[in-house]
């Protein structure tokens, strides 16, 4: 009879739990919460008028948030909680923190600032309402990537975004502030922070890049990027040159890159054009008997 318990036993522990979830399911989501934290800090150093930590901050929430995915899908920890969740970290990473960052370092107007660059209090609230503009075009593009994803969508597509991505447009709308950053760091370019941090050309980048964010533009996707075998060599020894440069001067190359990521929104619509040109092309044939 014993044997028989014994055999019983450990046939019940066997089973599986409903009500208990494996810690594997918790650590994608943990990540999510700790690129909220960093994006969250981020608004508090801004506000301090510690932008060069601000923008620390902002690194970290980056890479978090292109961590906490790869890691749910390689854990096989993927749910709608997590997908949820990284919306709304999304939104507060690079949306509000970079809306509030740029406002901070526009106008002056932080804890402690004894120099105020904008004492105008009427151009006080363009420079708010063209952050909040930029933080709402960031809230729209979120959320029409999440209806997307339960809608068909045409094969050209696969290769490209719709608008710019909340990432790179956090990157491009800061751009300004990390040349500056870079160049004064170096003393290379006195002038360039009269020139970046102006107001009006403030404003505009706000406004600029959050219409991108919020447009259908075609942007590059490099998820699905791929690399003809031919130029491997090439490609190679340009990322070997980029990773150097991040060594040699890391603020000064993230802002050439976020020029260069600008500079790819209307080499990708003329891509996209051509791919969507072939496609419909090839269909046009099919139908024809």
């Amino acid at each position: 009879m014993g044997r028989f318990r014994l055999r019983g036993r450990s046939r019940r522990s066997r089973e599986p739990r409903a009500d208990r979830v494996p810690f594997r399911a918790l650590v994608p989501n943990l990540v999510t919460s700790m690129a909220a934290c960093a994006g969250i800090t981020s608004i508090s150093l801004s506000s301090e008028g510690r932008f060069v930590h601000a923008l620390v901050a902002l690194l970290v929430a980056c890479v978090c948030d292109g961590m906490d995915g790869r890691i749910a899908r390689l854990l096989h920890a993927s749910s709608k909680l997590g997908a949820e969740l990284d919306s709304l970290a999304d939104f507060v990473n690079f949306g509000v923190a970079p809306a509030m960052f740029m406002f901070f370092w526009l106008t002056g107007r932080y804890f402690g600032s004894g120099d105020v660059l904008v004492s105008d209090p009427r151009l006080v609230r363009v420079i708010l309402g063209c952050a909040l503009f930029y933080a709402m075009c960031d809230c729209f593009r979120l959320a029409r990537f999440n209806t997307m994803l339960e809608q068909p969508s045409q094969p050209y597509w696969k290769h490209f975004f719709t608008g710019v991505p909340a990432p790179g447009g956090c990157w491009m709308v800061l751009t300004p502030a990390i040349l500056t950053t870079a160049f004064d760091a170096k003393d290379l370019c006195p002038g360039m922070r009269v020139l970046f941090q102006n107001p009006f050309f403030g404003m505009f980048m706000l406004l600029f890049v959050g219409s991108l964010m919020a447009s259908r533009l075609p942007t590059i996707s490099l998820k699905s990027l791929r690399v003809p075998r031919q130029h491997m060599l090439a490609v190679y020894a340009g990322l070997l040159l980029l990773i150097s440069a991040f060594f040699a001067n890391f603020w000064m190359t993230m802002g050439f890159l976020g020029v260069g990521y600008l500079m790819t929104v209307p080499v990708t619509c003329w891509a996209f054009a051509r791919v969507r040109a072939r496609y419909c092309r090839d269909a046009n044939q099919q139908i024809r008997p």
